[in-house]
């Protein structure tokens, strides 16, 4: 032990998956050229989808999924009693994600089409933080991984946490991305909050808003540059509705 360097405890880090396509978790396990850093600074005590251990002395849960079930709420208060910090990770977790889509519709009836005389349990999505206490939500479809080594490396040397209030258009010219409008395309990345580097406006895609909203964005300004370009108005609503971090906070009407 070197007695002039503090040593700095380990966090006991456990990943649990809710509801959804559990890709947020994938990303942990992705990126091999910094896992190896990353899991020398936590004790990873439970994590199915990269570890057989199944310990329950865990003081940090990453949540992965929304919760759509009854077994699921009993589950996740569990957790909360155990756990110091609870983190939403990803959008499913934070809004209820893609999942939540199905809360416009008759959940008896397309249970009934889809299992016939054999439902299964379901019911409205619902996000983490409707159910239980969360200290930290880190949305994104699914989530950066090198954000979530930034929020626990914080977590680790108890350092504040800070989260971009900016749009993701400030990312895109920093990465001189052209902007999706001047090729025609439609983006929701003057609403949506950064931190994820824009990867869809960069790959040629525009932005779904899987971030939900920036610090105070200019929904205003935002719906006449929609209209400006002409943007079809079926595309914006269901863009916006897609993830569910708009829910509730805009809603596009066509003014035409």
């Amino acid at each position: 032990m070197n007695y002039l360097i503090p040593e700095i405890e380990k966090p006991r880090i456990a990943v649990f998956d809710f509801t959804g396509c559990e890709g947020c978790e994938l990303q942990l396990a992705n990126k091999e050229d910094t896992l190896a850093a990353f899991l020398s600074a936590v004790e990873v005590v439970s994590f199915r989808e990269a570890s057989s251990a199944k310990g329950t002395d865990y003081n940090i849960a990453l949540i992965d999924g929304c919760i759509s079930r009854s077994d699921e709420i009993d589950r996740i208060k569990e957790i909360r009693q155990q756990a110091a910090v609870v983190v939403a990770m990803g959008s499913c977790a934070c809004f209820g994600g893609v999942s939540a889509q199905k809360n416009s519709h008759d959940l008896d009836a397309a249970n009934r089409e889809v299992y016939g005389d054999k439902p299964k349990e379901t019911m409205q999505v619902r996000p983490i933080s409707d159910v239980v206490k969360v200290d930290l939500e880190i949305p994104g479809c699914p989530v950066s991984k090198a954000e979530v080594e930034q929020i626990v490396r914080a977590l680790v040397m108890q350092k504040p946490i800070e989260f971009p209030d900016y749009p993701v258009c400030v990312e895109c010219r920093q990465q001189h991305t052209v902007c999706m409008y001047k090729k025609g395309l439609f983006c929701m990345g003057p609403i949506t909050r950064a931190g994820c580097n824009a990867p869809c406006p960069a790959g040629g895609l525009g932005c779904w808003g899987c971030r939900g909203p920036a610090t105070a964005p200019n929904y205003a300004e935002f719906h006449n540059t929609i209209a400006e370009n002409g943007i079809d108005t079926t595309c914006v609503a269901e863009r916006v509705d897609f993830y569910g971090g708009f829910k509730g906070k805009y809603r596009y009407e066509s003014q035409s």
